[in-house]
């Protein structure tokens, strides 16, 4: 370790690890985008921060849909967690670690944790009766459900009975909430520490399910192999077994330099994971707790949430391909607020784009380096005293990391890139008031008109330093184009530090142009259609083999198709035709998942629960990408199209003849 890094204050950070599920969208990556900024800040306020993410890799949603892909849990998780990666890395995060719970490290972990927890009595075997959200992995009760649906994902829910391990959270429960009241900064934003304690605290916790024996893409209890463990015991644990936790207590060097967590950054629909589960394993464990979880809003679209089942999603790697990185960092960090939810939509990027960045932003500093340059051939001066409109803005200026800091402190980030651009903002009105044009004009002027430039190349060094933090890449281009070396958070104590004597750029960079709305959304949808006429094209050769003639066939060849009794127990819209639902079917022994031509006439809720007649015996093939393993029967003619379904409660996996 260098000598630097030990003089510095530690600072964990974390963010919650994503589910390998699939690919991500904007709201899933605003969380990492959230959780850099403030890694960034701290570092730049000297501390020794150790910024941590990655991804979850257990479970039986996991499991089924490795199964439905045709390859391994291993293989799926892999290429997903790959896919993930990529994502946080084109967003230009600064991550120092990046855990995945398939760790060998992190499963053995796990397994002494869960047998510690055993043997002192915190968990214990017994039976579990209730019902059971497979997307969310989580138990729920009666009393618990929305219009008897999961009240986290609005899915329906089966009825699960299963031997398990339970973890006895009742026996913490007071202490939890002695430390939550002890500590008011510990959950925050306020509304959620309250949301806590009176909906789940102080009514009184069940005991936790902590292991699953329906499944086996999960760590073994090693004591019990028929058991594995439940998803928040192996993935709360990460936070601690990535900095070498030991449950034995032999902790590694990280560990002990950087636990406690001081923020876990997270989505406020695992808020209740994150401060009771996990604060109650930690007690449990006997180590001290994070000192702050903090749940962010979720980024909106429209006034819906956003969602691949929608087909609402809007995803990173499209904003980037269309706006850039910074572009992409500075509307969703800007745009949510501390407690509620924020909105994303394409109009309002390309309006925030022209207003601030463009406008504000890439206006003042393309102007002001241009009169440099047109004035003193990029030469950098400062001759005279400032004059009071000049003392103004500097005051100004000087202020600014102060107010930043507050703001960051709280972690209202938004409101902290708010007080920056108030220094632009006041930078623009400051060359409308001092006339640099005029001064240019009037040789004796030109050592106030070198001054009065010099003010705003300083107030624009400053707040590209700040920016640094939410706007990396832009930062570093502003300070480039300065010339300048003074780019760290101390040389923003006084005024003044910008070298004199040193050449700006010859000729600025344009950081952000202005967008033609109508033409970008004209665009937009261009590019739309172009994906739907390729979709469309790949579903006409599919329609083909439908219309083909349809031959006469003896008895012997109708015994050949297998038939099976199914319920469709979950299905979502196909990422990439809109006529095609996938759906996962219960066939008994096995759920199977099959693509099917009828989201013209179902949506995915219409279908769900149904009973139907499945073709077992077909050979898999690919839909537009995604694998079908089988074919629902259905009757249609040609105004309307239904679902061949069963009226008798039939079991899954009944053979029809």
């Amino acid at each position: 370790m260098c000598k630097e890094c030990k003089n510095k204050k530690p600072y964990y950070i974390t963010t919650a690890i994503t589910y390998t599920s699939g690919r991500p969208h904007i709201g899933n990556t605003y969380e990492i985008i959230l959780t850099d900024a403030i890694a960034r800040y701290k570092r730049q306020q000297g501390f020794d921060v150790f910024f941590q993410t990655g991804t979850d890799e257990h479970g039986q949603k996991i499991e089924e849909k490795a199964k439905e892909a045709g390859v391994t849990p291993k293989e799926f998780v892999d290429k997903v967690a790959g896919i993930v990666r990529k994502n946080f890395d084109m967003m230009n995060t600064s991550y120092d670690y990046f855990v995945r719970t398939t760790d060998d490290y992190h499963e053995k972990q796990v397994q002494k944790i869960f047998k510690k927890l055993y043997e002192q009595g915190d968990i214990y075997k017994s039976t579990y009766e209730g019902l059971y959200c497979t997307p969310c992995e989580s138990f729920w009760t009666e009393s618990q459900l929305i219009d008897g649906k999961c009240p986290d994902c609005g899915r329906p829910v089966e009825k699960a009975s299963e031997e398990a391990y339970f973890f006895n959270l009742q026996k913490y429960a007071s202490r939890l909430i002695k430390h939550i009241e002890d500590h008011p900064e510990f959950i925050q934003p306020e509304s959620r520490k309250n949301e806590m304690i009176n909906n789940f605290l102080k009514p009184g916790l069940q005991d936790l399910c902590v292991s699953r024996t329906s499944f086996k893409w999960g760590i073994p209890v090693d004591f019990d192999p028929g058991h594995v463990v439940y998803v928040w015991i192996d993935a709360l644990s990460n936070y601690i077994t990535s900095l070498g936790f030991d449950a034995d207590g032999n902790h590694g060097d990280l560990y002990r330099k950087y636990w406690p967590a001081d923020v876990h950054i997270i989505g406020k629909d695992i808020l209740r994971f994150h401060t009771i589960y996990w604060p109650i394993m930690l007690m449990a464990l006997g180590e001290q707790l994070p000192k702050q979880v903090f749940g962010h809003p979720w980024l909106l679209v429209g006034d819906g949430k956003m969602s691949k089942s929608k087909g609402n999603a809007i995803y990173a790697d499209e904003l980037v391909h269309y706006f850039g990185v910074d572009a992409v960092r500075y509307f969703v960090l800007h745009e949510m607020p501390f407690a509620q939810d924020g909105t994303i939509t394409w109009d309002l990027v390309v309006e925030r784009i022209n207003s601030d960045l463009a406008n504000v932003l890439g206006n003042l500093v393309n102007r002001t380096i241009s009169m440099q340059n047109k004035y003193f051939n990029g030469v950098i001066s400062n001759p005279l005293e400032q004059e009071d409109i000049d003392k103004e803005l500097i005051a100004l200026a000087l202020d600014t990391p102060k107010r930043v800091e507050k703001k960051m402190e709280t972690l209202h980030v938004g409101e902290a890139i708010d007080e920056i651009f108030t220094l632009l903002k006041r930078c623009n009105k400051y060359i409308d008031e001092t006339t640099p044009w005029v001064l240019g004009k009037d040789e004796a002027k030109k050592d106030r008109l070198a001054t009065v430039l010099y003010n705003l190349l300083e107030c624009i060094r400053f707040s590209a330093v700040l920016l640094s933090s939410y706007m990396p890449e832009t930062a570093e281009k502003i300070l480039e184009e300065l010339s300048t070396s003074e780019r760290d958070a101390d040389s923003l104590k006084e005024f003044g530090m910008l070298e004199c004597g040193h050449t700006v750029e010859g000729k600025p960079e344009i950081l952000f142009a202005r967008i033609d709305a109508k033409e970008f959304m004209e665009t937009l949808e261009a590019d739309r259609k172009k994906e739907e006429k390729a979709a469309k094209k790949a579903d006409k050769k599919e329609a083909k083999k439908e219309d083909a003639p349809v031959e006469q066939i003896g008895i012997e060849d109708f015994t050949k198709v297998e038939l099976k009794v199914g319920t469709i127990i979950s299905a979502e819209k196909h990422p990439k035709a809109d006529r095609l639902l996938v759906e996962q079917i219960d066939l008994g022994e096995e759920t199977r998942q099959i693509v099917s031509g009828i989201a013209a006439s179902f949506s995915p809720e219409d279908v769900v629960g149904k009973k139907v007649i499945v073709v077992t015996n077909l050979k898999p093939v690919k839909l537009r990408g995604v694998e079908s393993q089988g074919m629902i029967l259905c009757a249609s003619n040609a105004d309307d199209l239904d679902i061949v379904t069963i009226v008798k409660d039939l079991p899954n996996g009944t053979k029809v003849s």
